[in-house]
């Protein structure tokens, strides 16, 4: 087996992410298309998806802003959804954080729910490759990724009313997600957290201004915290 270089892991993260990018292309499509029909301008709707790049949450904000919810609680709503970037970079922070800070930055910008799954998948499965090799499967899982996201953004915005309804777009949001998701239930700590998430979603449905987006995502995050802490416990 021929040894591995920074230009085979850009290659094996690119590979890895390009069945992904048939469904970041449908869900950038789809918020250009929803941004468009909320009255938002070019500027503003690109703005969104190149700054915030975090589809989840800029849905989110664009509904409570449809709803009229007060600014704060558009914020604190986006923000809660993109906790989860934070976790994302700390669990980089080990494999990572020796790479050059121009370096750790892009990362950083581009540390999507995607290219995080693959990235520390691999990381987890390989641990000694260098930190050349992983910054460099971190830039490949990116590179089909984040182009098609933003490039697709802007297509919506020109086609908007043209796309037939009947195509469905919105699918792409539950199966991105599910591709996601499914693989990461390792632990009795993923599965804790997944499953209180669900229940307090369900249960907190009626609150308004997706108000049940903070109460579920910090209840799961709490509980999977004390799953994993009374796991280590153990051991």
């Amino acid at each position: 087996m021929p040894a591995s270089t920074p230009s085979t892991a850009y290659r094996r993260g690119f590979r890895a992410a390009l069945p992904f990018s048939i469904v970041v292309g449908p869900f950038g499509l789809l918020f250009g298309v929803v941004g468009a029909e909320a009255g938002l301008d070019v500027a503003q709707i690109m703005g969104f998806t190149v700054l915030v790049i975090a589809g989840a949450s800029q849905f989110a904000a664009l509904q409570l802003m449809q709803d009229n919810a007060p600014m704060l609680i558009v914020i604190a709503s986006a923000l809660a959804v993109n906790l989860r970037m934070a976790m994302y970079s700390a669990s980089f922070a080990p494999h990572l954080g020796g790479a050059p800070l121009w370096q750790r930055a892009l990362i950083a910008y581009m540390n999507l729910d995607q290219t995080y799954a693959l990235a520390i998948t691999e990381y987890e499965a390989a641990p000694r490759q260098s930190i050349a090799e992983k910054t460099a499967f971190f830039f490949g899982t990116s590179t089909p990724i984040v182009p098609v996201w933003i490039g697709a953004s802007a297509l919506g915005i020109v086609v908007g009313e043209a796309i037939p309804p009947a195509l469905g777009l919105d699918f792409a949001v539950p199966i991105t997600f599910i591709a996601l998701i499914t693989p990461a239930l390792r632990t009795l700590a993923h599965v804790a957290a997944a499953v209180t998430s669900i229940v307090m979603a369900i249960l907190l449905a009626f609150l308004p201004w997706n108000l049940w987006l903070l109460f579920a995502g910090l209840a799961a995050m709490m509980v999977g915290a004390e799953v994993e802490r009374r796991m280590e416990a153990r051991k």
